[in-house]
């Protein structure tokens, strides 16, 4: 009885208000700390198709480097905001432990890569950020960035818990070739793609990673801070290439937007927090814009998806949202 009451959550715990304004000064800096890390990993790790090999996952307790491999050993990070800690573990059993605290980036940078040396990891990576048009700085002069409120960080990852629970059960339903549900610390966001089975004509003037992660067509859907324009956190689905008619197509529920600056059909973090069911309606998101990339874009669904359930409760609002549209 113990344990179950510990993993029971209210509303408000595990769907916590997480208001831009509030969090965007540790977003920045936080954003920066999982780069620097993130960029370890890809010095380190094999090349994976569509660069699989960098991203990030979730765990219980924050967000993990995985297995890195080093000479004959192997390590890992792991962010943990349940206790405003980053800890690196090797396979050796060596262990140490650094405190996510209010420090600029700088000061992270080389506390991280010091760290890796007196654990015997030598690795040098690129300095500047990635997919942050506006800031060119290297980590190691970022003296800028240094805020980290560590409860708007645990309300954060709490919300990836969240949409990192529906992507895995909407993953489930495609079995066709699909990438993990991972986080990307270059555009901070955790995302899953499903890939349509044809390759994809190259995006004119693309570098080299974006023509190496759209290189087959592809419906991506996930999570991301959002902007302050946009108002917060939000759930987008894309499809690249974009078929015509998808900007027009019906998505589900009626919530949702298409966003013609970001060419994504977006839905807020709030609605989904605030809805009866927000799994289910987040759920629903995600499937009827998938439905709209693989029809209006030929693809073979009958051969890349398992038979979908609905919940009952996407069923009722379905049938609300049908009778109010008069149909």
């Amino acid at each position: 009885m113990a344990i179950a009451s510990t993993m029971t959550e209210t509303r408000e715990e595990a769907w916590p208000a997480l208001s831009f304004s509030e969090w965007k000064d540790t977003l920045a800096t936080l954003h920066r700390y999982t780069q620097v890390l993130g960029k370890v990993r890809l010095a380190l790790t094999p090349p994976e198709n569509h660069w699989w090999n960098v991203s990030f996952r979730l765990t219980p307790r924050g967000l993990t480097t995985r297995l890195i491999p080093y000479k004959e050993s192997a390590f890992q990070a792991e962010f943990d905001f349940l206790s405003s800690e980053l800890r690196f573990e090797t396979s050796q059993g060596d262990m140490r432990v650094m405190e996510l605290a209010a420090r600029p980036v700088a000061e992270f940078y080389r506390d991280v890569m010091a760290t890796l040396r007196s654990l015997g990891i030598d690795v040098r990576i690129w300095e500047r950020p990635v997919e942050i048009p506006d800031d060119t700085t290297p980590f190691s002069k970022d003296q800028r960035h240094s805020t980290y409120d560590a409860e708007q960080a645990r309300r954060w990852w709490r919300a990836m818990l969240q949409a990192d629970v529906v992507l895995e059960e909407f993953r489930s339903r495609f079995t066709g070739k699909c990438s993990p549900v991972q986080f990307f610390w270059g555009s901070f966001d955790l995302a899953v793609t499903r890939f349509g089975g044809r390759p994809a004509p190259d995006r004119p003037g693309a570098d080299a990673v974006t023509l190496e992660a759209y290189c087959e067509e592809v419906c991506s859907a996930g999570f991301w801070p959002g902007t302050e324009s946009l108002g917060g956190a939000a759930f987008y689905c894309y499809a690249s290439p974009e078929p015509e008619g998808f900007s027009k197509a019906t998505a589900r529920p009626s919530a949702a937007r298409y966003d013609t600056t970001f060419k994504e059909f977006l839905l807020s973090y709030d609605a989904v927090r605030q809805a009866d069911d927000p799994r289910a309606f987040l759920l629903d998101f995600f499937q009827s814009t998938y439905e709209a990339c693989a029809d209006l874009g030929d693809w073979e669904r009958e051969r890349l998806e398992r038979p979908l359930i609905l919940p009952e409760s996407v069923k009722a609002t379905r049938a609300t949202e049908g009778a109010t549209a008069g149909e």
